[in-house]
Formats: C-alpha cells, structure tokens, sequence
C-alpha cells in the first residue's frame, strides 16, 4: 500500500522526470510484477460475458453512484464535481441473481461497487467449513484489496438478487492516474481506509469463528 501512496505522490507533485511523463501502467503491470501471467487473471471483460452481465446507461449508474457516495462517511469525501469526473473512468453493468461476480482465490484486476441489490461474501476456510463474512448493502465496494495490492481474492462474491454495479478496472486506475492523478490519488487514500476497516472486522469474525 506505501508503494501505491509514494507512486500517487510523485504523479501529483512536482515537475516529472522524462521516464515519469508518460501514461500510467502501475497498475495494469502490478500482477505481472508477482509472476501472475495472463492465463491466470480473470479480467472484467470475461467475467462480464460469463455471468451475463448487460451494460447500464452511465446515466443511471452515475447517478446511483453519486448519491450512495454522498451518504458514505468516507466517500463523501469526493464531492460531487470529483465523483462526476470519476463516472467515465467506470463501467456500470446489471447482472442476474446467483451470479459470481468475484471468486475466491481467483486473480482478478477490477473492483465493484454495488449500487442496487444484495450480494453475499462468502470465504470456504482452509479446513473445508463455508463462512458468510457479510452480504452486502448498496454503496459497499467489493474487491478493491486485489485491484491494489495485486494479490488473490480473499472470498467469493455473489449477487443474491438482480444487482446494478459500478465497475473499475486495473487499465481504467492507469488512465485516471494519468488523466486526473489528484483525483486517483483521492480514491485510493479513501479505499485504503475503507479497505482496512472491513479487514479489522472481518479478522474479528474469523477469530470468533475459531473460539
């Protein structure tokens, strides 16, 4: 995480260096960097075809997407201009219930936001037993570690009813720390504290699990 901050730093802060001037791929490269070749990764565009995912008007999405951020106390840290900027940068898609939008120990380069429905998290523990950690409202953001730290998924996420969600990938992170770094850099501080707040709940209910 203090590797992501020091690069968002540098992209925000004083004149670039000529190797630092050209479109971010921090991102995009991070999985390569830890030996995760292509086979391996489930990107959003192939998970989209196989859950049967169907494109959202930006309209809606964005505008769902506002007004859930705007309630969140850590998101709304984003005003609305911020947020508004941020809409292109994602893909707001609808998907059927019963779908796995996220699997466990999978690789994948893209987080959620769930904007309508409900969709359980799920974690089988390494001695066989099926854990629910949480099902999830709208505005809760879904497989955000993975997309910043490049490391396998954590649990499975799947959608309970039919669910609207925003989508931002690993190659849309690059073009919005390229295009609008202060605004990258906002979002990532802001998912790092959100990230690490539901990682101390979760170790809570793992460790009550064990008792």
């Amino acid at each position: 995480m203090k590797g992501i901050l020091s690069l968002l730093r540098l992209k925000t802060s004083g004149p670039k260096p000529a190797e630092e001037s050209g479109d971010s791929v921090f991102f995009t490269t991070a999985f390569a960097g830890q030996g995760v070749d292509d086979s391996m990764l489930v990107p959003w565009e192939a998970r989209a075809v196989e859950i049967g995912a169907k494109r959202l008007p930006t309209s809606r999405g964005g505008k769902l997407l506002q007004g859930l951020w705007a309630k969140d106390k850590y998101m709304a840290h984003l005003d609305k201009d911020a947020v508004e900027r941020m809409e292109r940068f994602f893909e707001f898609a609808s998907i059927p219930s019963g779908r796995d939008v996220i699997r466990q120990d999978e690789y994948g380069n893209f987080m959620v936001v769930l904007l309508t429905g409900t969709i359980a998290v799920d974690r089988v523990q390494p001695w066989g037993e099926h854990l629910r950690l949480a099902e999830t409202r709208p505005g809760d953001i879904l497989g955000e570690m993975s997309l910043l730290d490049s490391g396998i998924r954590f649990s499975a996420c799947t959608t309970l009813t039919d669910c609207e969600i925003a989508v931002l990938s690993a190659e849309a992170m690059d073009e919005m720390m390229s295009k609008d770094p202060q605004l990258a850099a906002s979002l990532v501080a802001l998912l790092a504290r959100k990230l690490s707040l539901r990682l101390r709940v979760v170790s809570a209910r793992l460790s009550e699990n064990q008792k």
